[in-house]
Formats: structure tokens, C-alpha cells, sequence
């Protein structure tokens, strides 16, 4: 795999070809034409060992980031180790991503798809589906709340980490808080889950240390975002919106620290629920 393009600090980067296109707009009422750059998209088709598994719709930008954030998020591999080639290809709306895994990722992977019963009009249906959506996953060692002054003034310092969102918006991001409680890097996409997938990524190719970091996430915080922390092994999530229920809850149950950085008003704590107070300064 070939290395990331954001081992430069964020703060320097700007918003990559092929993440915005350029556009124009007329104002209600008015007959002039105005210039503009609105998010791309296109459609990625993933297939592993040259089996299809998946057509997801991303900012094509950072595309290996995704693959690899997606493959350890979706649970399709344990390790990055076990993703030995990836290959993008494709342009404008259309992409593809041929990735070859170890053989005992897609042996598991091939079970699975066995099993899965198929989609309906409500979307996955039986058993296996439903363990998809709510799968086993080991409880997370206890670890500390970030103190209190890594969040202070957040939604204001991660405005730099977002270059597509500046120029165009539209778009989430999802970001990385290192131990040292440093914003280390930042990946942006249409989706939330993908932009969160694209930063996972970008941590396991680049090799940085998870342990004592944070995710932030822009966007809410529903349960698929907590599974894919959790994967990845990154002991707390910040959102800037809500949660929902479902996820506190989960998170209260495997050790995540799950905590809401409202637009006005202190951070708050979901989970651990009692550690509220034990929040260091």
C-alpha cells in the first residue's frame, strides 16, 4: 500500500483535486450566473480477491485511507496486516478498488456472505444480519477521560482541518486528538461513516499510535460510528452532535468513552456514566 498524502501537518493542507468541482448557481429572483465549488462524488466499488462486496458512494479523495478504514471497520479484516494490495482505478463518477486480503479474511468473508439471507425493502433481514448490526465485540480496557482542555475551544481549531468543507461544504470530517492531545490529522467525505472510515485508515497505513487519542467526528453519533472506533481500538470518541441512545449505551457497556461537545455548553459525558466527575483539568 502506498503511503498516505497527509503525513504534513493539516493546518498547511488544502482541499485536494478531485474533492470539489467547479459550478455555477443563479440567485432566486436574479438572471447572472455565479461561480461556485461544490463537493464530488462518485460511486467506489470494492471487491475483495475479485469478489464484489460493496459499491459506496465517497469523495473521491484519500481512497486508500477509505479502503482500509472500511475494511477494518466493516469487520471484513482484523489487522491492516492482512490487506497485502489495494488498487484503485476508474474516473469521474465511476471508481473501483480491487483489494487482495489474506486468504483466511476471505475464507471468513465468504461465510458470511453465505449466511447473510439477502436485502428486502426494509433492508438486511434474519439472524446473521442482525448480528452483523449488533456483533460481539470484546469489552475495551478502562481507560481516562481526556482532560478537559484538549475540547476547550475545539469547534474553532478543527475549522482549519477541514480544507474541503471550508471551500465548499457539504461534507464531514472526522478527526484525531494523539496522546499528547495534538490534532494530528484529519480526513473529510460526503458520508460520516466514510469520513470516519478514511481517518482509521490513515492511522493504521501511517502507523500512528491509537492508545490515549481521540476520535472527533462532525457529524451525530449513531452506533455504526462507535462499532468502528471501538475496532480500531481508540479509547474515546468526541461528537458534535447528540448521540443516540443506542450508542451511549453501548458505549457504556464496552468501555468507550463517548463523550458531546455541545454548540453552547460544556462537554458532556456519556459514557463512562460516572466519570463526570473524575474529568482532570
Amino acid at each position: 500500500m502506498k503511503p498516505s498524502q497527509h503525513d504534513a501537518p493539516i493546518e498547511t493542507a488544502q482541499a485536494q483535486p478531485g474533492g470539489s468541482q467547479s459550478s455555477q448557481f443563479q440567485p432566486l429572483g436574479q438572471s447572472q450566473l455565479e461561480p461556485v465549488e461544490l463537493a464530488e462524488e462518485c460511486a467506489l466499488a470494492i471487491a475483495y480477491n475479485g469478489l464484489n462486496q460493496a459499491v459506496m458512494m465517497v469523495s473521491p479523495i484519500d481512497l486508500e485511507d477509505f479502503v482500509v478504514g472500511f475494511s477494518l471497520g466493516s469487520g471484513i479484516v482484523e489487522s491492516a496486516q492482512d490487506i497485502y494490495d489495494i488498487r484503485i482505478g476508474g474516473t469521474g463518477s465511476g471508481r473501483h478498488a480491487e483489494v487482495e486480503i489474506a486468504n483466511r479474511a476471505f475464507w471468513k468473508l465468504k461465510q458470511q456472505r453465505r449466511q447473510l439471507p439477502g436485502n428486502a425493502s426494509c433492508g438486511l433481514c434474519g439472524v446473521e444480519a442482525l448480528e452483523q448490526a449488533l456483533p460481539q465485540l470484546p469489552v475495551m480496557p478502562v481507560a481516562a477521560l481526556p482532560p478537559a482542555h484538549w475540547l476547550q475551544d475545539l469547534r474553532q481549531r478543527i475549522d482549519g482541518f477541514q480544507p474541503l468543507g471550508q471551500s465548499c461544504g457539504a461534507v464531514h470530517a472526522a478527526l484525531f486528538i494523539d496522546a499528547r492531545g495534538e490534532l494530528l490529522l484529519s480526513r473529510e467525505d460526503i458520508g460520516r461513516h466514510n469520513a470516519l472510515d478514511k481517518l482509521i485508515g490513515a492511522l493504521k497505513r501511517n502507523g500512528h499510535e491509537v492508545a490515549g487519542g481521540v476520535a472527533v467526528v462532525t457529524s451525530r453519533c449513531s452506533l455504526e460510528l462507535i462499532h468502528k472506533v471501538q475496532r480500531a481500538g481508540i479509547p474515546t470518541l468526541v461528537s458534535l452532535s447528540a448521540p443516540t441512545s443506542l450508542a451511549a449505551s453501548w458505549a457504556r457497556q464496552h468501555n468507550l468513552n463517548l463523550i458531546h461537545l455541545p454548540r453552547n455548553g460544556p462537554p458532556r459525558v456519556y459514557s463512562p456514566a460516572n466519570a463526570a466527575a473524575e474529568r482532570a483539568d
